[in-house]
């Protein structure tokens, strides 16, 4: 028990050490720039057999315990049962759907029907406690960047919460008209949505910059703010995460899906890195994965890397189907470039300069060697539709544009590998979500037809009813219109937070 107990946090590039799992989470990104880690990633305290037949909230809690090792069991077991509760539409939280023979983890049946709910349902009640914890009696600015779904998810969570107020940038033109009605008809007193003239990149720059502005901060300070995070870079955020790859392995051995101590893929659309990179962590505890497929669209930098060793952001941003994912920093990636460094933070902190001045970094034989675990691949829209069309006609079964992503690069995978392990691939959005393009995908041009139209054809077509997220937007008031370039976001920042 020693051993957990002397579990802390320290920033990749080494500026800060010792904090806890509170201090982590209150901060959201490190002094230097750097994303915190925990000292070790620990080892699972019971046997395999034993987390078979838990609920998703008691896995939650025997992974949880782990990492947050200040909270104490009662904090713990709050901040679960207020999060994984009667806002999600399934007793289960995370099912798994077997079509075609590969088991979609279904992550989008909490409030905002995106995977992102599954860390930002609890995230507001880890970062309220941590408050409490750490005597802070400041009001927590929550500043986050979104590429379409952690913007509402966060907004959701933290909507009318004591002692919070949360700022959110998204790139106008960059979601979905979904996304961008969920965000711009949130509710809640302390809720702010901005569209930047520009990409995700830009806004998650920009964010970043805001963090690391000292004389800004110090002004918030004066007025009784300070800033953290709900971006994926907020180990509170990663640590969640971990749960449901945990939770899917579990479940099918418990259903004789798979035997004892047999690996399993796993399938990730990705984007920051964060969502795979939680898929790792829960390999490193000891759940028998295999391989960790890591799936991009047209803006395949992540895909470029594993395949040659070197970060390159130096290309074109694609606008794309599956904009969640269009992303060209994934800024989760530093913590596994940390890990295969052999936790050194200098190496980390010389790479990430590099990549801040050149735009591009390249990493050893030797991190590209403990990286291994990873397979990197991609799929352009024309794979993208194929895929949603093909396991829809064949079992179906009806998914997002970024999943479809994940399955088709698995079955690249598969092809080029014959890898026949049972694959687990993560579902990370309602297919309502991205209505006119999964119609296109189905049936072709889809130009001139009502959003709200294309939805209601999906629902009689799949025999699935619309989510009460999409229909309770379909005739909500819009309440938010700020609009701003990314140089002018700090004092977007000042003028919703009322300072001069």
């Amino acid at each position: 028990m020693e051993e957990i107990m002397a579990l802390s946090y320290q920033s990749t590039r080494g500026g800060q050490k010792g904090l806890t799992a509170s201090q982590a989470i209150l901060q959201g990104l490190a002094a230097d720039g750097g994303l915190f880690m925990p000292t070790e990633i620990p080892k699972l305290d019971l046997s395999l057999e034993e987390l078979a037949p838990m609920s998703y909230q008691e896995t939650a809690y025997q992974v949880m315990k782990l990492f947050l090792t200040d909270y104490t069991e009662e904090e713990l077991r709050s901040c679960i049962q207020k999060a994984y509760d009667a806002k999600f539409d399934t007793e289960e939280i995370a099912p798994l759907v077997k079509a075609g023979g590969v088991y979609y983890l279904e992550l989008f049946h909490g409030k905002t029907i995106a995977f992102k709910d599954m860390a930002l349902s609890i995230l507001p009640h880890l970062m309220t406690t941590a408050a409490k914890k750490n005597q802070v009696d400041q009001e927590i600015v929550i500043l986050t960047a979104t590429s379409g779904d952690t913007g509402k998810a966060a907004m959701a969570g933290f909507a009318d919460v004591p002692g919070t107020r949360i700022i959110v940038f998204y790139p106008k033109n960059g979601v979905s008209p979904v996304q961008e009605l969920q965000m711009r008809t949130q509710k809640g007193d302390n809720t702010a949505v901005v569209a930047i003239e520009g990409n995700f990149d830009d806004a998650q720059t920009g964010v970043k910059k805001l963090f690391g502005d000292e004389e800004f901060k110090a002004r918030l300070a004066e007025r009784g703010f300070q800033f953290s995070s709900a971006n994926s870079i907020n180990i509170g955020r990663l640590i969640p995460q971990i749960v449901y790859y945990v939770y899917a392995w579990a479940k099918l051995f418990e259903n004789r899906e798979i035997a004892a101590g047999e690996e399993i893929n796993v399938a990730v659309p990705t984007g920051n890195f964060g969502n795979i990179l939680a898929a790792y962590f829960a390999k490193k505890m000891g759940i028998p994965i295999g391989k960790l497929i890591c799936a991009s669209n047209d803006n395949k930098v992540l895909y470029d890397f594993f395949a040659t060793g070197t970060y390159d952001k130096n290309r074109e941003f694609i606008l794309t189907k599956s904009p969640s994912m269009d992303i060209l920093i994934s800024s989760n990636l530093e913590r596994l470039i940390y890990l295969s460094a052999g936790c050194d933070s200098q190496e980390d902190a010389d790479l990430m300069a590099q990549l801040s001045s050149q735009g591009r970094y390249q990493v050893t034989p030797q991190m590209r060697k403990n990286m291994e675990d990873f397979w990197g691949g991609f799929a352009d829209w024309e794979e993208d539709a194929g895929e949603i069309r093909r396991v829809f006609s064949d079992t179906g079964y009806l998914m997002d544009t970024h999943t479809a992503v994940a399955s088709a690069v698995y079955r690249k995978y598969v092809k080029e590998t014959g890898d026949s392990r049972k694959t687990v691939v993560a579902s990370t959005a309602s297919p309502y979500k991205f209505a006119r393009s999964v119609m296109e995908a189905i049936a072709g041009n889809q130009d001139g037809k009502d959003e709200f139209a294309l939805i209601d054809e999906m629902s009689a077509l799949s025999a699935t009813p619309v989510p009460e997220a999409v229909e309770e937007i379909r005739s909500a008031p819009i309440r938010h219109n700020r609009e701003c370039s990314p140089d002018q976001m700090k004092e977007e920042v000042a003028s919703i937070l009322g300072i001069s």
